[in-house]
């Protein structure tokens, strides 16, 4: 089992920036891919970015690709998302989560096995 603990967000206008940050905690080895999704009212819950902890190349969705920018601290088992120009599109809850592999499955699909955070709001207004 995999504890997901989210900080971070908030609201901001369009072209500002947020950072949200993830720390995981029990079985971390078993789940190495993390990343967020997020879920705006009314729509179905979609990746956003991925990162295998302790290293590896990280996956976006194309809608934030240049924007966001995801990065790894292996020693915390921590995760952090850096989303600049923000859009209001961008309006959603976002949700850290955990899985065993696959990380790139952060832009294709929901991880079937994957451990999720509570989720934090992010704002953006135009």
């Amino acid at each position: 089992q995999v504890s997901l603990a989210e900080s971070g967000g908030g609201s901001v206008q369009a072209g500002g920036s947020l950072r949200l940050s993830c720390a995981a905690s029990g079985d971390t080895y078993s789940n190495p891919c993390m990343g967020w999704f997020r879920q705006a009212p009314g729509k179905e819950r979609e990746g956003v970015a991925a990162i295998y902890i302790g290293g590896g190349r990280p996956f976006y969705a194309d809608s934030v690709n240049d924007r966001f920018t995801i990065s790894e601290d292996s020693a915390k088992n921590a995760v952090s998302l850096e989303m600049n120009n923000l859009r209001p599109e961008d309006t959603a809850v976002y949700y850290c989560a955990a899985w065993p592999y696959g990380c790139h499955l952060v832009r294709e699909r929901i991880p079937a096995s994957a451990h999720w955070g509570q989720g934090t709001q992010v704002n953006v207004s135009s």
